[in-house]
């Protein structure tokens, strides 16, 4: 994909990042890319009503990236907490993955970020998705030793097949 633009979300996208959300992390779709939870989770990833909320927080964006049918095909979650940035969300259209959007969105985030005023991202992972927390290593972010449980009596979050646990990454930024 050569041409695209990433730019802030706004109400009228939360039909498209709902769909593209839940089309990226489950249900058989998702199976066309390699960032499946299919495996982990039955459900849904996120609701309508959910970006809503995420969209009228204080110190929360959803960045969004646009191909050239103006069709939004990856986004990420952004919020701030005093100088840190949590990352999540990070979603690339399953057919595209693999193609480079993904690190160049990560790029944008950690752009954000120091906007922001933040010297570090970190963001939760599942533990058992190895690859994803790979990649995200090979992109500058450590685990730390911090593990966080799965919210997982909440169907609006997933409906796990078996115990889950998330794996804290951090990303040290310097301005540049």
């Amino acid at each position: 994909m050569k041409n695209f633009t990433i730019s802030k979300a706004t109400n009228n996208d939360v039909t498209a990042l709902n769909t593209l959300v839940n089309a990226a992390y489950r249900g058989e779709t998702s199976k066309q890319g390699w960032t499946t939870e299919a495996d982990l989770l039955d459900g849904i990833r996120t609701d309508e009503e959910a970006i809503k909320e995420t969209l009228t927080k204080e110190n929360v964006w959803i960045l969004k990236v646009l191909n050239e049918e103006n069709e939004i095909v990856a986004c990420v979650q952004l919020e701030k907490h005093l100088n840190k940035l949590y990352l999540g969300m990070l979603t690339v259209l399953p057919t595209l993955q693999g193609s480079g959007i993904g690190k160049k969105l990560l790029a944008k985030a950690e752009d954000f970020a120091l906007e922001k005023k933040c010297n570090c991202i970190y963001m939760t992972v599942i533990t058992d998705r190895l690859e994803l927390i790979a990649w995200y290593e090979r992109h500058g972010f450590v685990l730390t030793n911090e593990k966080k449980p799965f919210p997982s009596g909440n169907p609006r979050f997933g409906l796990p097949k078996k115990h889950l646990e998330f794996a804290v990454l951090e990303k040290q930024l310097n301005a540049h």
